[in-house]
C-alpha cells in the first residue's frame, strides 16, 4: 500500500505485522509530534537568544531501554549523539515518575558543556513506557571565557562539568543540585529561565507521550516502537543496498587546534558489503592540545546524519535507521578522546569536517548523488564581559553549501549539523552592546563549475564597549573541495580592525572595535 506522504508497505514487509500500514503511519506521526510540542515548548519559554531565537536545541523521544523512537528535525549533532549514548546513560539509573535527570560530561552522554540535557522517565500506569530528553546549547555555562567556547587544553577550563545526576527527584527539584550549579553559573536569569524551559519541555513530553500510550494501550504501544524500528531498517537496508560493495577511503584535514597545531588529518575507511557498512577512522590523528577533539558520540552523529540524508523524508526517525552502521574509533584519537582533553570545537568543527568525509567516501560509491563540500564550519563567535554589566553572547554562522549534480548549492545556510537560526539583528542590537555593520552575502565565493557551490556570507560586528571575544572556525587554511570538475569554495577570512585572525583566537575589543567574519562558500560541481 503506497499513502501520500508516508510509504508504508506492511504485508510484504512484516508478515505477522500487527499494525497495518495507516496504523503504523498515524503511530509514527504521533510520537514525532510529541518532539515537536517539547520543541514548541522549550523555544517559547525560554529566555536566551541563543535557545528562544536561534533554536539551538533538540528534542527526542527514547524507549524503557534507551533506544531512539523519535526525534525533531532540530540539530543533527544532538540527535546522533544522543541516539549513540542514551541506552548506556539510562540503564546506570533506577527511575521514578517525577525523576530529571541533567548531565552535560562529553565522556558521559554529553557533546560539549554548553550542551546540557534534561532526561525524564515517562510512566502510565506505574509501567516505565519510554524517557523524554532534550539538549539545548547555553551560552553561560561556567568558563571564564565569555560565551563558554573557550581555546581550551582540558574539560575543565570549558566550565562546570555536570555527571549524570538527578536534578529532580519525585517531581521535586534537588535543591542542593540546583544552589550548585547557581552558584557556579552565578544564577544569571537567562540561565535559570533556559533550564526551568527545559524541565517544562519534558513533563510537557511526558504528559504527550502518556497520552498517546492510554490511546494505543501499553500493548500495542511498545508493539508499535517494535514495528516502527523493523520497518525503518528494512527501509534503510533497501537504500543502503544500493551502494555497491566495496572499500572506499577519504582524507581531509583540521586546520590547525588553536594551540600551535596545523594541518590534523582525519581519515576514513568505508567498508560495504550488501547493506552493512563499516566505518573505520583508523589512521586518524591522536587527539591533540586543543579542543576539537570530539567523544565518539559526535563522530556517530555525523556518520548518522550523511547516511540519514541518503534516505526518503517519510523514513522514521527511530533507532532501526541506524542499525546496519557499525562504528570504529580507536580511542585516543580526534573522534574517540578520552577524559581530560577539551572538546568545545569537536562538537561544532571537527564534527562538521566528518561529514566531509563521509561523503567524500561516498562519493566514489555514488557520485552522482553526493554533493560537493559544504563550507566544513560553524564559524562560532563567543563573546562577553564580566563586571557589574556582565553579559554573554554565542552564535554561528551559515556559509555556503556544496553544488550537486541538479543544481547549485544553496547560499548562507547553516550547514549540515548544526541546523540553527541566525540571530535577528534587532534581538542582538537590543540584548547586547553591539551593532551589526555588515550583514550580507560573500559574493564570488562559491565555487565555480556547471553548478556554482552557495555563497558564504559577511558579518561585522562593532563592540560598544569593552568585551572579550573568542573564534573557533575552520575552513580558513583548506577550501572546500568541488566535485567532478567543479572549483573548490573560497577560503573563509575573520578580520579584527581590518587585520586577518587566526582560525582560533581569544582577543580583547575595546569600544569601536570591528569584526568580521568572512564565511566559506561551498564547492561547485562540474565543468562549466
Amino acid at each position: 500500500m503506497q499513502l501520500s506522504g508516508y510509504a508504508l508497505v506492511c504485508d510484504s514487509c512484516f508478515p505477522v505485522c500487527l499494525l497495518n500500514s495507516v496504523q503504523l503511519s498515524i503511530f509514527s506521526s504521533k510520537i514525532s509530534a510529541v518532539c515537536d510540542e517539547m520543541g514548541a515548548v522549550l523555544r517559547r519559554s525560554a529566555f536566551s537568544p541563543n535557545i528562544r531565537d536561534r533554536l539551538d536545541f533538540s528534542c527526542a523521544v527514547f524507549s524503557p531501554k534507551g533506544e531512539l523512537c523519535a526525534q525533531a528535525a532540530h540539530i543533527p549533532v544532538h540527535l546522533g549523539s544522543m541516539a549513540y549514548a542514551m541506552v548506556d546513560l539510562v540503564n546506570h539509573f533506577d527511575w521514578a515518575e517525577g525523576d530529571t535527570l541533567v548531565v552535560n560530561d562529553p565522556y558521559l552522554g554529553g557533546t560539549h558543556l554548553p550542551d546540557v540535557t534534561l532526561v525524564s522517565p515517562v510512566f502510565f500506569r506505574e509501567e516505565l513506557v519510554g524517557f523524554v530528553a532534550n539538549r539545548a546549547h547555553h551560552a553561560d555555562i561556567g568558563s571564564e571565557s565569555p560565551g563558554s567556547m573557550p581555546i581550551s587544553r582540558t574539560l575543565e577550563e570549558e566550565g562546570i562539568v555536570i555527571s549524570p545526576q538527578f536534578l529532580a527527584r519525585d517531581g521535586k527539584i534537588q535543591n542542593d543540585i540546583w544552589h550548585e550549579i547557581e552558584r557556579r553559573l552565578g544564577a544569571g536569569s537567562d540561565t535559570r529561565g533556559d533550564f526551568l524551559a527545559q524541565l517544562g519541555a519534558n513533563q510537557k513530553g511526558a504528559v504527550r507521550l502518556s497520552s498517546m500510550v492510554a490511546g494505543f494501550g501499553v500493548q500495542q504501544f511498545f508493539e508499535g516502537l517494535q514495528e516502527l524500528n523493523q520497518y525503518a531498517e528494512k527501509l534503510a537496508r533497501s537504500f543502503y543496498d544500493e551502494i555497491p560493495d566495496g572499500i572506499y577511503e577519504a582524507e581531509d584535514f583540521m586546520d590547525d587546534d588553536g594551540q600551535g597545531q596545523a594541518a590534523i588529518p582525519i581519515r576514513l575507511c568505508m567498508r560495504v558489503k550488501g547493506s552493512g557498512i563499516e566505518l573505520d577512522f583508523t589512521g586518524t590523528h591522536k587527539q591533540v592540545s586543543g579542543n576539537i577533539n570530539c567523544p565518539v558520540s559526535v563522530a556517530a552523529a555525523a556518520a548518522y546524519y550523511v547516511f540519514r540524508c541518503l534516505l526518503p523524508d517519510y523514513t522514521p526517525a527511530c533507532a532501526g535507521v541506524f542499525k546496519p552502521i557499525q562504528l570504529k574509533a580507536p580511542k585516543g584519537t580526534l573522534v574517540n578522546a578520552e577524559r581530560p582533553h577539551a572538546v568545545a570545537a569537536g562538537n561544532v568543527e571537527t564534527s562538521s569536517r566528518l561529514v566531509d568525509l563521509v561523503m567524500a567516501a561516498l562519493r566514489k560509491a555514488l557520485p552522482a548523488r553526493m554533493a560537493a563540500d559544504s563550507q566544513g564550519t560553524m564559524n562560532n563567535i563567543a563573546m562577553g564581559a564580566s563586571g557589574s554589566q556582565s553579559w554573554s553572547y554565542y552564535e554561528t554562522l551559515g556559509g555556503g553549501m556544496g553544488a550537486h549534480a541538479k543544481g547549485p548549492g544553496l547560499s548562507a545556510v547553516q550547514s549540515h549539523m548544526t541546523n540553527t537560526l541566525n540571530t535577528p539583528i534587532e534581538v542582538l542590537e537590543t540584548r547586547f552592546p553591539l551593532r551589526i555593520r555588515t550583514y550580507a552575502l560573500r559574493d564570488n565565493s562559491g565555487g565555480k563549475g556547471k553548478y556554482h557551490g552557495g555563497e558564504g556570507l559577511l558579518r561585522e560586528y562593532e563592540f560598544l564597549s569593552s568585551a572579550k571575544v573568542t573564534l573557533l572556525t575552520e575552513r580558513r587554511s583548506f577550501s572546500p573541495k568541488g566535485e567532478s570538475g567543479g572549483g573548490d569554495g573560497a577560503r573563509g577570512i575573520n578580520l579584527f580592525n581590518g587585520q586577518k585572525l587566526p582560525a582560533k583566537v581569544q582577543l580583547d575589543v575595546k569600544p569601536n572595535d570591528r569584526i568580521q567574519i568572512n564565511t566559506p562558500g561551498g564547492g561547485g560541481y562540474g565543468t562549466a
